[in-house]
């Protein structure tokens, strides 16, 4: 069975946002694999000590997103595609990342039975990538997934719904999105980070894929970032009710204008 998890490298979460003249710096920052994104990674490995078969793990990135690919190899995937998008990076959104992966998978006839994506990444939040793919590809899409069980060409799948729980049944191929208490990733071990520098990873330019620039022209535009406003005191409301109440709507028109 042959297993393909889409990731990304982001920010560690525990790093702080800094601004530098609107652009995010990333001096000194850590980054790491976008924690949905490795979800999707363990998932497909316990997958595949289950049914065996192959791990690839593909992104889209910057050189330095090298080292998530790696990491992935350490816990267990097998082999790695990285299309490098160091002096594009700035200019792409969800629908151009979506037609690289495609183009990268047309191009290398990679095939596959189950696509693993995480639900969202953790810098950007647009949860686009999955589903978009699966439209691309013309094969079924279930979003955050909590449990997956495959039966050859059968699969069951079950998923949170505000509390509840929907149990899914579906075939493979299949394009699936993991997210938070579906598994607990495994961290790689001394020998798993050896085995990983000697397994396989091919190096891409977006100028290699059969795109022409159109195909993967940016369908947004970012005009600017900020961070959010720093919080202020509270203000504590006095008298009756009614006055309490009187000032807080005319608070909320005028000074917060929410009304």
């Amino acid at each position: 069975m042959n297993f393909l998890v889409c990731l990304k490298q982001t920010f560690d979460t525990e790093e702080k946002l800094v601004l530098k003249n609107g652009v995010i710096s990333d001096d000194g920052v850590e980054f790491v694999i976008n924690p949905y994104d490795e979800y999707a990674v363990e998932e497909a490995i316990r997958l595949k000590e289950l049914h065996g078969g192959e791990i690839t793990v593909l992104t889209i990135g910057p050189d330095r997103a090298e080292q998530a690919l790696r990491s992935a190899l350490a816990m267990g995937a097998d082999k790695a595609i990285l299309v490098e998008t160091d002096d594009l990076e700035e200019e792409l959104d969800e629908h151009s990342i979506s037609q690289l992966i495609y183009a990268v998978l047309q191009e290398q006839a990679i095939t596959y039975d189950l696509i693993l994506c995480g639900y969202m990444a953790v810098d950007g939040g647009s949860a686009q990538i999955g589903p978009r793919l699966a439209q691309l590809l013309q094969i079924p899409h279930v979003s955050t997934i909590t449990k997956i069980t495959l039966n050859e060409k059968d699969v069951t799948i079950e998923k949170d719904i505000e509390g509840d729980v929907e149990h899914i049944q579906t075939k493979l191929p299949l394009l699936v999105t993991t997210q938070q208490g579906l598994n607990e990733p495994r961290y790689p071990t001394i020998p798993g980070i050896m085995k990983a520098k000697r397994k396989p990873l091919s190096r891409f330019e977006v100028e290699d894929l059969p795109l022409n620039e159109d195909d993967f022209q940016s369908k947004t535009t970012q005009k600017e970032v900020f961070l959010p406003p720093k919080k202020t005191a509270g203000q504590l409301l006095t008298g009756s009710t009614e006055e309490q109440v009187a000032s807080l709507v005319e608070k909320l028109y005028k000074e917060a204008k929410v009304l």
